[in-house]
């Protein structure tokens, strides 16, 4: 219905004559000539999910004319490291023991839900380090399938129950550019940040690294879906820490 809200400004505006509302998927218009400008909000939690970029890609193969503009055109993705003790134990632990049942194999598939809120930037207790970005000048559709290995050096002694991630987005072919972060220590979004708690806390001592390995692909069976693996290898003065776990944003 928003396709017929926005015709009932264009009229109140008097600006039939200027601006043209189409309703339909992206795939299935048909317009004359080309396009100076896609403008596209596409970017989902974790930036990729619900894999609206396809559809963006889609229409700047067909319609976009040679130097013409992607706003958005520039997104990259973050990965820190947070604590977090008091929300995995009220968002994890909790299955523990439910008024006195075991519902412990419940907490087995909760961990594999990545969580999607807003993170204190207090928590952060890591570097934050890029681990994908994208042009959708030249990217492509397989480009949403990726691999990263990551870094992470501890800002401080504490325990890391999670990894969290977020994006930031640029519009770089503007005359003036401008761009703007989901980073917890900015303002919020409806983004928020999303979060993937370990099975295990690490403790971790300021300076050490957690190091490891993320990879990113559309489920198969639902491509709006999204599979993300986590390897994680620690070692440090406290402990040593090795374990990969499979999660699915859905």
């Amino acid at each position: 219905a928003m396709a017929k809200n926005a015709q009932a400004l264009v009229s109140a505006n008097k600006l039939d004559g200027v601006v043209t509302v189409l309703q339909q998927k992206m795939e299935d218009v048909e317009i004359e000539g080309k396009v100076d400008i896609i403008i596209s909000e596409w970017m989902g939690y974790f930036l990729l999910y619900e894999s609206m970029l396809e559809t963006v890609l889609h229409a700047r193969d067909k319609w976009l004319k040679p130097g013409g503009l992607m706003l958005p055109d520039k997104a990259i993705l973050y990965l820190g490291a947070i604590e977090d003790e008091d929300y995995k134990h009220e968002k994890i632990d909790f299955w523990d023991s439910v008024y006195g049942f075991d519902m412990s194999c419940i907490k087995e598939i909760a961990y594999t839900e990545p969580l999607v809120d807003v993170v204190d930037g207090k928590s952060v207790m890591s570097s934050c380090v890029p681990i994908f970005n994208i042009d959708l000048l030249t990217c492509t559709k397989d480009d949403v399938k990726f691999t990263s290995p990551f870094t992470l050096a501890a800002s401080r002694n504490d325990y890391c129950h999670a990894l969290v991630a977020y994006f930031e987005c640029a519009f770089t072919q503007l005359h003036k550019p401008l761009a703007f972060t989901t980073s917890p220590f900015a303002k919020y979004t409806h983004w928020k940040q999303t979060v993937f708690y370990l099975k295990k806390a690490i403790t971790v001592c300021q300076g050490e690294e957690i190091k490891g390995r993320i990879t990113c692909a559309p489920n198969a069976k639902n491509p709006r879906d999204l599979d993300v693996r986590i390897e994680v290898d620690f070692e440090g003065a406290c402990m040593q820490y090795s374990a990969a776990q499979d999660y699915r944003l859905r």
